[in-house]
């Protein structure tokens, strides 16, 4: 079977064959076409071979193929032929919306996408010696000539990609690789053969039996309802609704964690049968996996020990805003098991305090200086902890974006504060908007786009690194 070559060098030499020498000097306008040519093979290139960074590349997997180009270097011949002024726009358009855009389902693709074609498709290709199509220094345009100056010049290419070449950090490529690595550890644990002594049996059974009464006994008590409902008599804020709500679900939660693992225990000593649900929960405890029926509440790609402690500290995070009989002054955002409700609430809050309607309103956000314990509470919207910074550093003395230290995958960003404003009173430039997800995973709908200080780089470097703010970690 043979394997497609990989790489952005691989690509333009496989793009270029399908290109012949007579179809390279049918345009009319044949400097701007050649080098344009290259730019859109170079652009196809990058959004081939991103998938590489995994979450880092693109939210989902795109069937990019060679057609999207064909059809593309047609486009452009078209274009250049019937126009003696370059339509850049149009054609930024058609390829990037229509060709490429067709396989798009997310905006944050689509907006990664724009931020490409912006790069490669503009004046200065055609009109730049040596215009510079990365930061480094081997990827820029050739010095125009025949079609094979052209294949010599990609074929002089690296052969192995940096991730500069794509506009990423090299962060991105060891975080692609440990995400890889787990896969791949993963998978070697469904395929290993099993020891099924009766010795080794025993001593697993022994082992999870162990680690389960571990479980019930450091497991949080439910949440008091009642405690919940006196205490809304008091708030009447849509926040009150919510944290009933999470209340609500949070003890649904605890309660099944409870009853199965009670059943598990009674299992292994043998007084009930081990059922299929049962056999799944005993290999996720012994295998340290969070089982799939107690993700229903909320998503997680924590290890279960991990999981089970983040629980822990999400029970005792309500049950102290019960307690203190007030909202608390810092919400840790990643408790709730639906922040879009939460954020909602806090809307719902201006508005009804404005008698403007929700739809009116919109989010602005400054990161706090001061330690927490200097806040109190505000009427203006809340502060918000508990986020980390992927695919970028934050420096906390001028608030900005900066880059990321080697090493260093993901940052906690200082609190913020949540300020729903106008839309007429908003301003958002020199920010970068960074989406905010529940996960790494960065899978299913955004909770939030948070305005972030672009610091010495513009947003177009910023939306190549795919900074994004994740609510929760994966350990």
């Amino acid at each position: 079977m043979n394997h497609r070559k990989s790489g952005i060098k691989a690509n333009m030499k496989r793009l270029y064959e399908l290109i012949t020498p007579e179809q390279f000097q049918r345009v009319k306008q044949d400097e701007k076409y050649r080098k344009l040519l290259f730019t859109l093979a170079f652009f196809h290139s990058i959004v081939i071979e991103r998938k590489k960074f995994l979450q880092l590349g693109w939210n989902i997997h795109y069937t990019f193929n060679d057609s999207d180009f064909q059809i593309s270097e047609n486009l452009l011949a078209i274009y250049l032929d019937t126009h003696d002024k370059i339509p850049f726009e149009a054609l930024k358009y058609l390829i990037a919306i229509v060709i490429y855009g067709g396989h798009c389902t997310d905006e944050w693709d689509m907006r990664l996408l724009n931020t490409y074609i912006d790069s490669y498709i503009r004046n200065e290709v055609v009109e730049v010696m040596y215009y510079k199509l990365s930061s480094l220094a081997y990827y820029y345009m050739p010095r125009d000539g025949t079609f094979k100056l052209y294949k010599d010049f990609i074929n002089a290419m690296p052969t192995t990609d940096h991730p500069e070449a794509f506009g990423q950090h090299p962060n991105a490529d060891i975080a692609s690789q440990i995400q890889e690595s787990k896969t791949l550890f993963d998978t070697l644990l469904t395929v290993l053969p099993q020891n099924t002594s009766a010795t080794v049996e025993k001593e697993v059974e022994n082992e999870v039996a162990k680690a389960t009464s571990e479980m019930l006994k450091l497991m949080p008590h439910e949440i008091n309802i009642e405690a919940v409902k006196k205490y809304m008599l008091i708030d009447t804020s849509p926040l009150s609704i919510v944290l009933l709500h999470e209340t609500e679900r949070y003890n649904t939660l605890l309660s099944n964690i409870t009853i199965t693992l009670n059943d598990l225990l009674k299992s292994i000593e043998g007084f009930v049968v081990m059922t299929v649900e049962l056999d799944e929960l005993f290999k996720c405890i012994y295998e340290g996996r969070l089982p799939y029926a107690w993700q229903q509440t909320y998503r997680s790609l924590k290890p279960l020990p991990a999981w089970f402690q983040d629980l822990r500290q999400r029970i005792s995070f309500f049950k102290a805003w019960i307690e203190n009989q007030r909202q608390p002054t810092v919400y840790w955002i990643s408790a709730f098991s639906y922040p879009t409700a939460f954020l909602t609430a806090i809307l719902q809050r201006t508005a009804r305090k404005d008698q403007i309607g929700i739809d009116q309103l919109s989010w602005e956000f400054e990161v706090n200086q001061t330690e927490d314990k200097y806040l109190s509470n505000i009427d203006d919207g809340v502060y918000v902890t508990g986020l980390y910074l992927e695919g970028a550093g934050w420096d906390r003395k001028q608030g900005t974006l900066c880059e990321a230290k080697s090493m260093e995958l993901v940052t906690i960003i200082p609190t913020l504060h949540f300020k729903p404003v106008d839309h007429k009173k908003k301003s958002a430039r020199g920010f970068y908007l960074a989406p905010c997800y529940y996960s790494s995973s960065r899978v299913g709908p955004f909770i939030v786009a948070v305005e972030l200080k672009t610091g010495s780089m513009p947003v177009e470097h910023w939306i190549k690194r795919a900074t994004a703010l994740l609510m929760n970690l994966d350990h």
